[in-house]
């Protein structure tokens, strides 16, 4: 079988207002959803599971790796964008701030990081981790907003309308030989 690269988005987490959203653990639901997750994701043949430190994507793999028995490999770097900084913001406001930052990808519109020092961050490490396994087909579970910045520029899709349909959880596979979406799929 050809080897693929499936960037997964974490699963739903239970929202803490007064924690930022990096610390925030899966919701009841949310783990229910990954056990669906695994399910869809088995069709790819996953042989790996890497995850960023983030504990929502961190439970996310745990889940992914015990229901298919596979290694599960935590990767500094595959963090979301960080916005520790930022105080928790309504649906509206959240996707304001968002659609900024991925529209103005050399200013530091809001978190810590551009949009451009995110992605580049964020590449390092899925290129290191391909590097490490480059004959396994490996499940990356991380970020919608790192995710959609990633996959927009090497497949050319809209990295503002991939991040508006990442759902959680959600994946996309990509052929890296040929900088090609081969799926996208929302479990819920």
């Amino acid at each position: 079988m050809k080897k693929y690269l499936i960037l997964v988005k974490h699963s739903l987490p239970e929202i803490e207002e007064d924690l930022p959203a990096n610390k925030w653990k899966l919701s009841v639901e949310g783990r229910v959803r990954t056990h669906q997750l695994a399910e869809r994701l088995a069709h790819y043949q996953p042989e790996i599971v890497v995850s960023s430190e983030e504990p929502k994507a961190k439970e996310t793999a745990e889940i992914l790796a015990s229901k298919s028995q596979l290694e599960l490999h935590v990767v500094d770097g595959l963090h979301e964008h960080d916005r520790s900084n930022e105080r928790y913001l309504s649906k509206p406001e959240f996707q304001a701030s968002i659609q900024e930052f991925l529209q103005k990808p050399n200013r530091l519109v809001f978190g810590k990081e551009t949009a451009n020092q995110t992605h580049a961050r964020f590449y390092r490490s899925v290129h290191s981790v391909l590097q490490a396994y480059p004959d396994k087909t490996i499940a990356i579970v991380a970020h919608g907003t790192v995710i959609s910045l990633f996959v927009s520029r090497i497949t050319g899709i809209s990295d503002l309308l991939l991040w508006n349909e990442l759902g959680l959880p959600s994946f996309v596979v990509i052929d890296m030989e040929s900088h090609t979406l081969i799926a996208r799929e929302n479990v819920v």
